[in-house]
């Protein structure tokens, strides 16, 4: 499979699309470049190819697919991590399995758009993946924390305040700053400062980072 490589403007978003199946591949590459703000830099069908596409390209987020035919989309994020790929990995996929959720939080993935999905939901996941929001269903969520395995004793880690487990506690169910606010019946510039609070004891700087850390360090107090 040969790659499609374009130029694209350094004020856009720079994709790149990873699919083996050729007409979707084809058909989300032309959809995202009608988008105001959007740039694919390439798509391929094969994480080989998209390897090389990274190292020599600026890429920000990557679109990959979880099943490339014979290979994984867990093992081309590990690729990523060897090569110190400092962009984003939107995983968009027909499904997931339990068992591989943790995992690919762990990696690092900046969230999961399942391909069920509208196209205009595609494009502002892609916005929300792009300003640093984890993007992950709820019942995704919920199913990552059922998976993870219990490690033994947990790390040492910063203690947590009672509003900082709950506000955790609600990223996890994938609530938006104002929906916790609500729930807590607090401002949202009070879930803003907790926020930036669980970001410094965490030593993250995404709530797709701090998601995958609760999964690691904090699940005995969600």
């Amino acid at each position: 499979m040969t790659a499609t490589v374009s130029k694209t403007s350094t004020k856009n978003i720079r994709l790149l699309l990873i699919d083996d199946h050729v007409l979707f591949r084809e058909s989300v590459s032309r959809l995202l470049r009608a988008e105001p703000g959007f740039g694919v830099v390439a798509d391929c069908g094969s994480g080989a190819e998209g390897i090389r596409i990274v190292k020599s390209r600026e890429i920000d987020i990557v679109l990959l697919d979880l099943d490339l035919g014979q290979e994984r989309g867990a093992d081309f994020i590990e690729s990523l991590r060897i090569e110190r790929y400092k962009g984003k990995v939107l995983l968009v996929t027909a499904g997931i399995n339990d068992t591989e959720l943790p995992g690919l939080i762990r990696k690092g993935i900046s969230g999961i758009f399942l391909k069920h999905g509208s196209p205009a939901l595609l494009v502002q996941g892609i916005r929300e993946t792009m300003a640093g929001r984890a993007l992950l269903e709820p019942d995704l969520l919920r199913r990552a924390f059922e998976g993870a395995e219990d490690h033994g004793p947990p790390q040492r880690r910063a203690r947590l305040t009672e509003r900082e487990r709950r506000v955790l506690s609600f990223i996890f169910e994938g609530l938006a700053n104002k929906s916790i606010a609500d729930r807590l019946e607090i401002s949202e510039s009070a879930i803003k400062a907790c926020l930036q609070q669980l970001f410094t004891k965490t030593g993250v700087r995404t709530r797709s980072q701090l998601v995958r850390i609760a999964l690691e360090q904090y699940r005995d107090q969600l």
